[in-house]
């Protein structure tokens, strides 16, 4: 492991932490060192990621989102831990299979909605507690809006390869 790498395997490893004492502003940091650590690494200077990144990367997504359904196992409404528990083991199933098969696609039929749900818990109880989730119709109703951006995420990043932090590299930080 290079030295880059270690830096930024720690950040993803004690950012995440925060969750525990700060859901929100933890979960969305954790969730935005995951999305560029890629560039992070190369900021950083001291060497990048080896041929294992994607492997790596799934791990410690699975390790913050673990602190996740962590808390989320303690939340006393039903209809917002049942699901988040739910939408975590599921994605855990995909990824899995994934890391079985090398099939790129399952990670489209096993999307990542868990983040979402998490987040979207957790800022409804925050800052609008009447979009909280309480029947069928108000899990089902925010899970489907939720669906639909994470889907085509999903498509663009496991099925079309698309790679954004090239494109931000480029674009945004001038790092050609």
């Amino acid at each position: 492991m290079s030295e880059g790498e270690l830096i930024v395997v720690a950040v993803r490893l004690l950012v995440p932490l925060l969750i525990f004492r700060y859901q929100l502003t933890g979960a969305i940091l954790a969730m935005l060192i995951d999305a560029v650590d890629v560039i992070l690494i190369e900021l950083v200077g001291l060497g990048g990621f080896g041929n294992h990144y994607a492997r790596l990367d799934k791990g410690l997504d699975s390790y913050y989102y673990a602190i996740e359904v962590i808390v989320a196992w303690r939340w006393a409404n039903p209809w917002a831990r049942w699901p988040a528990v739910f939408l975590f083991f599921y994605r855990l199933v995909g990824a899995v299979l994934f890391e079985l098969t090398g099939a790129r696609a399952l990670l489209f039929v096993f999307p990542n909605l868990f983040e979402n749900w998490w987040i979207y818990v957790v800022a409804a109880d925050r800052f609008w507690p009447r979009l909280r989730p309480t029947s069928a119709r108000s899990v089902a109703l925010p899970m489907v809006l939720l669906l639909i951006p994470k889907l085509a995420q999903e498509y663009l990043l496991h099925v079309a390869e698309a790679e954004p932090w090239d494109w931000s590299k480029k674009h945004l930080l001038d790092m050609s």
